[in-house]
């Protein structure tokens, strides 16, 4: 199987490098700034709950109800970005972002921040999403890959640096200044976005679709195999690295004996290997087909997992022991992420990329929001922790299995 037949090899436009460093650095600010807010505040977590008087299961709901937020906030921002353009659902959404920041440094009960989180994520979808159908409209194939990639770096810095962050702020102020901190971090990108990000696609190209075509869009979708399989690597994948981001904070304080600033550190060093393999699978683009690198990149993540498992059933768990296993089951889903998501968003095109995106992203973020929980449901525990990661780790390699055999079978490529 040809690189070609597998990622579609669509020639993308001429730019010249400032515009695309341009749209590197404030695509990935856009990436950047719902994640930062989902980790960031990681760390106080246990301070969270003690200030709230809530247990920590309530508190770890504030996470699934953003995640949740961001899976419906997708699902209809990005049809809507095709049919009225690009910036301005980023702007409103950003703005209300903004608002929704502040009113959760006020919040006096665990429900009302669990609902300011809601709307936060529900505002916070629009940069998510409109970010990857901007890059469609530009990229299709290895470019998008590479694209993806170099986005990638700068969004990954950002979960990497945001538990520190958190922690320091913590330090000096209390819980609620994280959130003063994400409201600052959500103007700098709005005005980001106002001043440097143009139109992307055309008024001739956009498509005013009524429940009926967003119906049978969504239907057309569901049947391409050619965008459903990778979809679900992308899914399981994140449902896997997320069922580690959201417990690990209780697991490695609660249960290690880390302190918060140590537990952003190790936080901090999965996220690195988090950006390692997805510079990694940019070195390898050149020199393997797509289906090849995501081969790797399972693999290395299913060597993390069972390394977990095996150092607990070795009795040899420790602030040591277990973060060797992340390291590795992140390092691989940083190669599998950018391929998986080009080949779903390459196999359509632009006209519907703002669709496509949100679909994926609201199955994405649903999975993210709902699957730590189920995995959980016993406790946060690190043994359930690492039953969730295992399982969620073996789907992503039958989805994988499952891309690689829809992309021999269906070389077509997609048009631009």
């Amino acid at each position: 199987m040809s690189a070609a037949a597998f990622m579609p090899p669509v020639a993308a436009p001429g730019h010249s490098r400032r515009f695309i460093a341009t749209m590197v650095f404030v695509l990935g600010a856009l990436s950047a700034t719902a994640p930062i807010a989902i980790d960031l505040y990681l760390p106080a977590f246990p301070a969270m709950a003690d200030a709230l008087g809530s247990p920590e299961s309530r508190i770890q709901l504030t996470l699934t109800s953003m995640m949740i937020g961001m899976g419906l906030g997708q699902a209809f921002i990005g049809p809507l970005s095709d049919r009225i353009g690009r910036r301005k659902p980023l702007l409103i959404g950003m703005m209300v972002f903004t608002v929704t920041s502040l009113v959760c440094t006020v919040a006096q009960s665990a429900d009302l921040l669990i609902a300011m989180r809601f709307l936060q994520g529900l505002s916070g979808a629009a940069g998510v999403v409109v970010a990857r159908a901007v890059i469609r409209d530009h990229f299709a194939g290895d470019d998008m890959t590479r694209f993806t990639a170099k986005m990638m770096f700068v969004t990954m810095l950002a979960p990497m640096l945001g538990p520190i962050v958190g922690a320091q702020l913590i330090r000096f102020g209390p819980w609620q200044t994280v959130f003063v901190f994400m409201a600052a971090l959500s103007v700098l990108t709005t005005f980001l976005v106002w001043k440097f990000l143009p139109e992307s696609l055309p008024a001739q190209e956009r498509r005013a679709m009524g429940g009926r075509e967003f119906a049978a869009s969504l239907w057309t979708l569901v049947r391409d195999a050619r965008f459903i399989a990778p979809t679900l690597v992308v899914i399981m994948n994140f449902s896997m690295l997320f069922t580690y981001v959201s417990t690990f904070s209780f697991i490695s304080q609660n249960e290690l004996g880390a302190s918060a600033g140590f537990y952003s550190l190790l936080f901090a060093l999965g996220t690195l290997a988090l950006l390692a393999g997805n510079q990694t699978n940019m070195l390898m683009i050149d020199r393997s087909e797509s289906h090849q690198r995501m081969i790797v990149g399972m693999a290395i993540s299913l060597l993390g997992v069972a390394w977990i498992a095996g150092v607990q059933f070795a009795g040899a768990e420790n602030l040591w022991t277990v973060p060797a296993g992340i390291v590795l089951m992140m390092f691989g889903c940083g190669v599998v992420f950018p391929n998986a998501g080009a080949a779903a968003m390459s196999s359509q095109p632009p006209q519907i990329a703002g669709t496509a995106s949100a679909f994926m992203g609201s199955l994405q973020m649903g999975a993210g929001g709902a699957m730590p929980a189920l995995a959980t449901i016993g406790g946060v525990t690190l043994v359930n922790m690492t039953i969730g990661i295992g399982v969620y780790a073996l789907a992503t390699a039958a989805a994988v299995v499952w891309t690689i055999l829809v992309y021999r079978r269906e070389p077509a490529a997609a048009e631009a």
